[in-house]
């Protein structure tokens, strides 16, 4: 059934509810150890997801959402996580469900195994060795229908594909990628998402108050008001690779950054280039206050096994204080924690860079500094590739306390690509892949 093709199904909104009891989580008292840090960073605590069937969970929060989960386990919801006041308790989000590409006739098509999957907002508890799912939120359109993971505008986004690549789906423009979460001091939450690329603000329920685009992205047809009120130089965002991370300074602004470099003014530049932006925006004046140049560290020396600076990547930053933030640069394989400050003669923001026909564009240059261009500097906090047990892939990241980290990894449902991916009956041949939450003790406070 269509993810949008009932009006009349009834959304559970409570997150103490959400999720039939056996699905709830115990809720066992968790934390960190408390002992003094000593030596160096070292993983103190690590949680792992139990299999949550997905059609149990989706239907569980919008009935009848999804007719056939192929198999396929909860996962995904570690594309960012955010503390949620309790010890041991978090709010993370998943992205926009299963996915993954096959190439038909040599082309690469991106495929959605289970369509009607919808966008949650799932909380969860550290429980010992388990990570425990204590309810879920939906992610939906104003008048209750999911919003769903499918792609929004045919030519700038990827053409969506049934499990097996061989059946065109049709694209929806209320659709999200999800990558990263705050949580509001009124309940609501803030959402980054990778299509737009776009930041939304949605209800304590989960409802899309307002999504907020690149002006000129002419997004039609959704079911929730959009306001085209950032940078229209973001159009040109690579795909798969618009916000990621997002942070909530301690006055109320948000900060976005860019998974990538832009590719302007071409693909090219933007696969080559290590600069990439962060923006930061007012709730209160609904409008970019500041728009900041990041420059990522050499590829090699964020992964010593890696040498294409394309596979360089933001996907979570934290505030920690003022105008501080954490920023994980990573690739798949390899990830460092930097800290930057976001000083106000480093704002770019309505200055050449933000013309796509200013030549060479910020991406191309090869040192801004050098060129006069403000780059926020950083120090680095911790090389994770150098801590035992970390996992791979994280995407999330939150400041438990002054000297602990919690990483999550985001496990991609299970999913790899290719069309080996599901057996004959169209099950999925799960990469065996676990979400993780760890702790990592710093050896110097934060």
């Amino acid at each position: 059934m269509s993810p949008h093709a009932d009006g009349r199904r009834r959304v559970h909104r409570s997150v103490a509810t959400g999720l039939p009891l056996a699905l709830a989580a115990a809720l066992v008292a968790a934390g960190t150890a408390t002992a003094s840090p000593s030596g160096p960073a070292h993983v103190v605590r690590t949680a792992t997801l139990g299999d949550i069937p997905l059609g149990t969970f989706s239907n569980a929060l919008l009935r009848d959402s999804v007719d056939n989960d192929r198999g396929i386990d909860l996962g995904g919801i570690g594309s960012d996580i955010y503390p949620a006041g309790r010890k041991g308790e978090y709010w993370t989000v998943t992205d926009r469900g299963p996915n993954g590409q096959i190439k038909v006739d040599g082309k690469k098509r991106r495929t959605f195994p289970v369509p009607g999957f919808d966008p949650a907002i799932v909380k969860v508890r550290v429980s010992g060795d388990r990570l425990d799912v204590m309810g879920a939120i939906p992610v939906t359109t104003s008048s209750g229908e999911a919003v769903t993971g499918l792609p929004d505008q045919a030519r700038r986004d990827e053409a969506p594909y049934s499990y097996d690549a061989k059946t065109a789906l049709s694209y929806n423009p209320n659709g999200l990628d999800t990558e990263g979460i705050v949580r509001a001091d009124d309940g609501s939450f803030w959402l980054a998402d990778e299509y737009g690329p776009s930041l939304v603000h949605v209800s304590a329920h989960g409802k899309v108050l307002t999504r907020y685009v690149p002006e000129g992205l002419h997004l039609t047809g959704t079911d929730y008001p959009v306001v085209e009120a950032l940078p229209s130089v973001f159009l040109h965002r690579k795909i798969n690779r618009g916000f990621e991370g997002l942070a909530l300074l301690p006055g109320g602004d948000l900060v976005m950054a860019l998974q990538s470099p832009l590719s302007l003014p071409d693909g090219d530049a933007g696969d080559a280039s290590r600069t990439t932006r962060l923006l930061r925006f007012s709730p209160r004046e609904k409008a970019v206050t500041a728009e900041y140049a990041y420059r990522f560290d050499p590829v090699d020396v964020v992964d010593p096994g890696e040498d294409d600076p394309s596979e360089l990547k933001i996907s979570s930053i934290v505030a920690v204080g003022g105008d501080r933030l954490l920023v994980e640069e990573r690739t798949d394989k390899a990830a460092r924690v930097e800290e930057v400050r976001l000083d106000r003669r480093s704002d770019i923001l309505g200055g050449a860079y933000d013309d796509d026909t200013t030549s060479p564009s910020l991406e191309q240059l090869d040192d801004p500094a050098v060129a006069g261009v403000p780059v926020l500097g950083k120090r680095l906090v911790v090389d994770l590739n150098t801590v035992p047990g970390a996992p791979l892939k994280i995407e999330g990241i939150a400041r438990v306390d002054h000297d602990t980290l919690a990483l999550v990894n985001d496990n991609d449902f299970g999913m790899t690509d290719g069309a080996g991916a599901f057996d004959t009956q169209g099950r999925l041949v799960d990469s065996g892949i676990e979400t993780t939450l760890t702790y990592v003790r710093l050896p110097r406070g934060l």
